[in-house]
């Protein structure tokens, strides 16, 4: 354990990607048949949902640093959410690899702005994460406008879940979890309309990546990470586009546990670009986002 800063110029990437799913006091981000559901889906491993402790041990292990966060889907799910807070605070005994993002529960209404400002301000959170087919809200709604122009004044960056989630998968209705709320599409709107807001569109949109290209493409403020599928799996227009004219606006992120940053840096080895476009992936991208 340290309480180093973060050296960027000695890291080999950085990952955007990284799930908290279980706190220090052995509560779990979600109700037990979601987590299930999600780690049969992924095929995920024994360790399900690592303590934050030995998340930063791993990324210290591999020398590089990764971006933390837990989903607060609390009204959607009725599961009380891991405290972003908590997380903020333990990773300040792991600031050498542990960059923490908070959440916030889009429902709560002002609870929601005032507490962007509390994790932002007084937590030290360098960024936020949104579900917006878990946490059950349709991201272009007016009424979460209120809540992106506290984003946007706090100058942090935002990841958005896009696409295929995991989470509900093969259950019946999926749990009543609503895939078209996380068409990247949905966010075009919001970020034209808040451009100094930089956005982060995970997973590349899939099965819908043709979308968040073109939004990256037209947008400055827009950015997609590559998290939650093996390299070997993308289709090949989208293999073709980040090792050339995006390779400057896409991020490395895993989705550990579910996928193990090892596992996704073998399968990105054997992908056919160029060095320079892995370079700005693996770590220069990152680091212009989250203004490291």
């Amino acid at each position: 354990m340290t309480n180093g800063t973060l050296n960027v110029e000695t890291l080999t990437a950085i990952d955007v990607h990284v799930h908290v799913e279980q706190d220090a006091h052995g509560h779990f981000s979600l109700d037990q048949e979601l987590m299930d559901a999600s780690a049969k889906y992924f095929k995920a491993g024994e360790d399900r949902a690592p303590k934050l402790e030995v998340i930063a041990e791993r990324y210290r292990s591999l020398n590089m640093a990764a971006v933390v966060f837990t989903v607060d889907a609390t009204t959607a799910t009725g599961h009380a959410a891991i405290s972003s807070e908590e997380i903020a605070q333990e990773a300040q005994a792991f600031a050498d690899v542990l960059i923490p993002f908070g959440s916030v529960d889009p429902h709560d209404g002002k609870g929601a702005l005032d507490k962007a400002r509390h994790l932002v301000q007084d937590c030290g959170v360098r960024g936020f994460k949104f579900h917006p087919s878990l946490q059950a809200f349709r991201p272009n709604a007016s009424e979460y406008y209120s809540l992106y122009e506290v984003l946007e004044d706090l100058a942090v960056p935002v990841i958005f879940h896009t696409g295929q989630t995991g989470i509900g998968a093969n259950l019946p209705g999926g749990r009543g979890i609503k895939l078209a709320l996380s068409d990247p599409l949905l966010l075009d709107e919001v970020a034209a309309d808040f451009p100094g807001l930089s956005m982060v569109l995970a997973h590349a949109g899939m099965p819908w990546y043709e979308n968040a290209l073109a939004m990256a493409t037209h947008k400055s403020n827009v950015f997609i990470d590559l998290s939650g599928w093996s390299p070997k799996y993308l289709p090949a227009p989208l293999v073709r586009a980040v090792g050339s004219y995006m390779s400057h606006k896409v991020l490395f992120g895993s989705d550990f546990p579910v996928l193990t940053p090892e596992r996704w840096l073998r399968d990105f080895e054997g992908l056919e670009i160029p060095d320079e476009a892995r370079t700005r992936i693996l770590k220069d991208n990152a680091r212009g986002v989250l203004g490291l």
